[in-house]
């Protein structure tokens, strides 16, 4: 497998936000997640649950609720703000202001034509949905408390808001409330307190449920105005709602981080007569469940302990199979952490800023296993705060460490990095077409800066001493509008290869400027991609887990890829819940294939055989335990290590030694605020 010094970093002090509110669109099955500081994401669930796009935040603007409609994403926010985001250039599009105060709920009609806003000043405000915008229509009557949650019926005539102490039917037509549905406060709650429906959902019957502030889910007749059904499943909070396309089953999310299932079930087995049935209760969060969706298979859950919960329904799914089992999506499919190989230093992205470090410096070589003692301590060069309310979008640091960039959705910026004497001094001029970045990537000679823009295009800038000159637009001709998520040069200057959300890999020579070869297209998004040294290879890995490897020089698919194809991958490489987010290749050895993603990393290698599928693949335990002379006979291409755990990135320095950069999962725990107080046995 090789052996390397590793640096092995825990000073990226990495911490998710909250999970404020979510929106799953079934059609295109992506879920959109909001961030409490305003970031969106955007989850590719037919591709393995792929976090395909991230929207920066902005600072102000947190979304308080989310709405698909076709493939339009909308938001609205305690700022009073609606916003359509632009799903190609990863920004928002416009805001309009609703003129109601706070806005604390957003809903759509099933037909796609109108959007409906519940408001802090009592209002449900309606606009139309155009082409290009959205159009105010009307109010409907106004009300005394706040609107703090909607749902339309799936008829589009009628909309249910959830108040204080009530919940209000309204005809969507004449803007009038047709019922008045009031809710208990609860046993044994103060007569001063009011009860607040945080969430409720409209079904094609017309049965209503609500969650509500005294930890009630209740079934409600819409038609006539009446309770049907109390379910008390908390002392605490019901924050979500979220119902199965089929309306046969609904989840609850609650502050004491319990996700509670009903299903419509005959109450009397061999009867007909079917009522909403209290059947599971999942408890896969430390806190409150702020956002859920109902897939066909599964319930997805989010909120204050940042994590992505997809939890399979087992009725739904084949059991003992890769769709039963539960994800945990914690940390982001990208990478935050750049690194200068040949000087050893780390760039550290945050949402409001950067951060420089020098990699520390230990004494002298050990044994494998040992921790060396540290002769130099790392140390934190530069802290550079980013301008305007924009967040960061993407950063990059050069090779030699002398160029740093960073862009945002409205602004790009470079500086020249003196990293003797610690100075960084801003490049003034730019070029015009630079104006904002979604990617960004230096060559290895850091003479070039490559910057992905809008519709799949990537801006050349030449680099030299304290300036930047412009050089090219490269473009593919697909023509895709969609992002481009992933940028890699090869180490020899001649090679680009990008990647982008449409599953397309265009590869252009920085000779000529131009497109060179597009790769086959393949139905999954690439996650990660490395061009090799000497062989002018490029290797793929995609978010099903297959890797490809296609050679530039002849624009095909290389034999060993072939081969790799023809046998298939190891079942339990293929059942790895985690995509790869970086590839690189060993200098000492070129048959050396280095990638990892947040539970391990692998070296293959090229010149092994690949493993059967009755092999054992983490083998490496088995190896050491036996005489040389049969190690040969064991062993196989994949060398995976799962010494470290959470891994955000690993990186091969000139020195052929390790940079792992961890953030355990502990560590972002244990910042988060205090749960609500649980009783528990013996206490």
């Amino acid at each position: 497998m090789g052996e390397f010094k590793v640096h092995r970093v825990r000073f990226f002090d990495y911490m998710p936000t909250a999970i404020r509110a979510m929106a799953f669109n079934p059609r295109t099955e992506r879920l959109a997640v909001a961030r409490a500081d305003g970031a969106l994401e955007i989850f590719n669930f037919a591709d393995n649950y792929f976090q395909e796009k991230v929207i920066p935040g902005q600072d102000g603007r947190a979304a308080e609720a989310l709405c698909w409609l076709g493939q339009r994403l909308f938001s609205a926010g305690l700022n009073g703000e609606i916003t359509e985001y632009d799903l190609e250039n990863l920004r928002p599009r416009y805001t309009v202001e609703a003129y109601g105060g706070p806005i604390w709920s957003i809903s759509g009609n099933s037909q796609g034509t109108l959007l409906a806003v519940g408001c802090e000043d009592g209002t449900v405000k309606m606009f139309e949905i155009l082409e290009e915008r959205i159009q105010f229509q009307r109010n409907l009557d106004r009300q005394k408390g706040r609107i703090v949650s909607l749902c339309w019926h799936p008829s589009g005539t009628l909309i249910a808001a959830g108040m204080m102490d009530m919940i209000k039917i309204f005809d969507a037509e004449s803007g009038r409330a047709t019922h008045r549905l009031l809710v208990e406060r609860g046993v044994g709650a103060s007569k001063g307190r009011e009860v607040v429906v945080w969430s409720i959902a409209f079904l094609s019957d017309h049965t209503i449920f609500s969650g509500d502030s005294a930890g009630k889910v209740q079934v409600w007749d819409g038609l006539t105005g009446t309770l049907v059904r109390t379910h008390l499943v908390t002392k605490w909070d019901v924050m979500a709602l979220s119902t199965s396309q089929d309306e046969s089953s609904a989840v609850a999310g609650t502050s004491e981080g319990t996700v509670v299932q009903f299903q419509f079930l005959p109450s009397i087995v061999g009867q007909q007569d079917k009522e909403w049935v209290r059947t599971r209760t999942f408890k896969n969060h430390s806190h409150d469940v702020r956002g859920l969706a109902h897939t066909d298979i599964a319930v997805v859950s989010g909120g204050m302990d940042t994590q992505l919960v997809v939890r399979p329904l087992l009725d739904k799914v084949e059991k003992n199979t890769q769709e039963s089992a539960m994800r945990k999506i914690a940390f982001p499919h990208r990478s935050l952490v750049c690194c200068a190989k040949k000087a050893g230093l780390l760039l550290f992205q945050f949402p409001d800023h950067l951060e420089l470090w020098r990699l520390g410096e230990s004494n002298g070589h050990g044994s494998p296993g040992d921790s060396l003692s540290v002769k130099r301590k790392p140390e934190k060069l530069i802290q550079l705060k980013r301008k305007g309310e924009d967040h960061i979008s993407c950063s990059a640091l050069s090779p030699c460490g002398g160029w740093l960039a960073y862009s945002t959705v409205t602004s790009f910026r470079l500086y020249r990095l003196q990293n003797n004497n610690i100075s960084v001094t801003k490049v003034s001029k730019l070029p015009k077409d630079l104006r904002a970045a979604q990617q960004l990537c230096f060559s290895s000679d850091s003479t070039k800066l490559f910057a992905s823009c809008s519709r799949s295009s990537v801006v050349v800038v030449a680099l030299n001493q304290s300036e930047c000159k412009y050089l090219q637009t490269l473009r593919p001709k697909s023509g895709s509008s969609q992002p481009i998520h992933l940028l890699c040069v090869s180490e020899d200057g001649k090679w680009l290869a990008t990647a982008n959300t449409d599953c397309e890999i265009h590869v252009f020579n920085l000779d000529k400027l131009k497109l060179h070869c597009t790769v086959p297209v393949y139905s999954s998004c690439p996650t990660a991609i490395a061009i090799h040294p000497t062989h002018s290879n490029l290797v793929v890995v995609h978010a099903d887990q297959q890797i490809f490897e296609y050679s530039l020089v002849h624009k095909e698919y290389t034999e060993w890829s072939r081969k790799l194809q023809k046998q298939g991958l190891h079942s339990l490489w293929m059942e790895r819940d985690t995509p790869v987010t970086h590839v690189t290749f060993s200098s000492k050895n070129a048959a050396h294939i280095i990638l990892h993603d947040t539970f391990m990393f692998c070296i293959i290698d090229q010149s092994l055989p690949l493993p059967e599928a009755k092999t054992l693949l983490y083998n490496q335990m088995t190896l050491r335990s036996l005489p040389e002379s049969e190690r040969i006979m064991h062993s196989h291409a994949f060398k995976i290590c799962k010494n470290f755990q959470h891994l955000l990135c690993l990186r091969l320095l000139d020195d052929n030694s390790l940079v792992v950069v961890e953030r355990p999962l502990l560590d972002i725990m244990s910042q988060l605020p205090a749960p609500v107080r649980q009783k528990k046995f013996a206490t």
